[in-house]
C-alpha cells in the first residue's frame, strides 16, 4: 500500500528487479500506469504470493485496521524476508517542539502515531523482529518547514532549518529522529 505514483517501483524495475505495488488512489495508479508501472488497489491482490522484501514508505500510519494489515504483511513475507517500514516518530524533538502543530500528526490522514517502543511491540506480537533502525535525517527539515507554517501561518525557512537541525542534533543521543526506517525480519 502506498506506492503513490510508482516512482520507487519504477526505479526497482529499471534495475531489472521483480517489483509489485499497491496504491489505493485511482488517480495515483493512473499516473503510475503512464510510467509503465502497474499497481494493484490493495494487498488482497497478492494473497497467494510470498515476497523477499516488502517496503512501506510512510504507509503504516494511514492503514485503517492496523492489526489485520500487519497480519497480512506477515503472510506475504517469506520466512527469510525483510520488511522495511518508514514512519514519523512522535517522540522526536521536532514533534515535541511543535506539539499540536507538528505536521507529521497529519490528522485525519494519519490514523496512527508510532514510537520505537510501539513499533517493536506491534511487530513482536506477530513474531517479526526489528533488527535495525535507520534515521531519516532530512525529514526533520521538511516536517519542521510544514510545522512552522501550521504554527505561525507563514513559512520561516531559517527557523524551520534550525528546529530540524536541533531535532537531528538531539537525536544523536536519544535516537529519536523525526522519521525512522525499521528493518524487520521474521523470528
Amino acid at each position: 500500500m502506498g506506492a503513490g505514483t510508482g516512482d520507487f517501483l519504477n526505479e526497482c524495475l529499471q534495475k531489472n528487479w521483480k517489483a509489485f505495488g499497491v496504491e489505493p488512489s485511482l488517480k495515483a495508479r493512473e499516473i503510475a500506469k503512464s510510467k509503465n508501472v502497474v499497481l494493484e488497489k490493495d494487498l488482497a491482490s497478492y494473497a497467494n504470493q510470498k515476497f523477499d522484501v516488502i517496503t512501506l514508505w510512510h504507509v503504516l500510519e494511514h492503514v485503517e485496521n492496523l492489526e489485520t494489515y500487519i497480519q497480512s504483511l506477515k503472510k506475504l513475507l517469506k520466512k527469510e524476508g525483510t520488511l522495511f517500514v518508514a514512519v514519523p516518530n512522535h517522540k522526536s524533538f521536532d514533534a515535541i517542539y511543535y506539539g499540536k502543530f507538528w505536521a507529521a500528526y497529519d490528522v485525519p490522514r494519519h490514523l496512527w502515531h508510532f514510537s520505537q517502543t510501539s513499533i517493536h511491540k506491534i511487530f513482536k506480537h506477530i513474531s517479526i523482529k526489528v533488527v535495525q533502525v535507520i534515521p531519516m535525517k532530512f525529514d526533520s527539515y521538511y516536517v519542521s518547514l510544514l510545522s512552522e507554517k501550521y504554527k505561525k501561518g507563514k513559512t520561516n525557512i531559517f527557523k524551520s532549518f534550525w528546529i530540524g537541525f536541533l531535532s537531528n542534533y538531539r537525536a544523536k543521543k536519544s535516537s529519536e529522529y523525526s522519521s525512522l526506517i525499521y528493518v524487520l525480519k521474521n523470528e
